[in-house]
């Protein structure tokens, strides 16, 4: 298995929470296709779910790299993105993982449909981004004390700046 890159500490805590996530896959066009998912992370690797044959499986069966990203509940400003190869699919304990999964999002047992297959797909993290607080972007001004080749930087005030790091 592909061994992730880790998640920077000052993020980890959006990886931990239960905090829904948009998955971004390639369909077998072309075209972007985002959906709104449960998740969980261990072990350095993001776990979703999802079911056999839906457009979100097709999708990463067809291309199996995606992002997500994870946005901070009390600061839209404040996120990180994950991107990676899927590095596993199986059906194996897939079942059980829904039900985790329901449990970690919702605090009840999962409500499976009658006949439905589920696939659990690993992600393995090979790049990330991530923004740091911001509260008012309009009065914000370049700031060469961050300039980085490897950070998009908007700075004002202090509590104004916003570092987006590549990693």
């Amino acid at each position: 298995m592909t061994t992730p890159k880790p998640i920077p500490p000052s993020h980890i805590d959006l990886l931990e929470r239960p905090i829904h996530a948009s998955l971004a896959t390639t369909l077998p066009n072309g075209t972007p296709q985002v959906t709104v998912v449960w998740f969980n992370y261990e072990n350095g690797h993001v776990y979703i779910n999802s079911a056999a044959g839906r457009l979100k499986d097709r999708a990463i069966r067809a291309k199996p790299y995606v992002a997500l990203m994870v946005v901070d509940p009390q600061d839209p400003y404040r996120y990180i993105q994950v991107r990676g190869p899927i590095v596993a699919i199986t059906e194996e304990g897939a079942a059980e993982h829904i039900n985790f999964l329901s449990h970690r999002y919702e605090g009840k047992d999962y409500t499976f449909t009658p006949g439905q297959v589920r696939v659990r797909y690993t992600i393995a993290p090979d790049t990330s981004t991530r923004t740091s607080k911001m509260r008012n972007r309009s009065s914000a001004t370049p700031c060469p004390s961050h300039y980085s080749p490897r950070a998009n930087v908007v700075c004002g005030v202090e509590e104004r700046c916003v570092i987006t790091l590549r990693v």
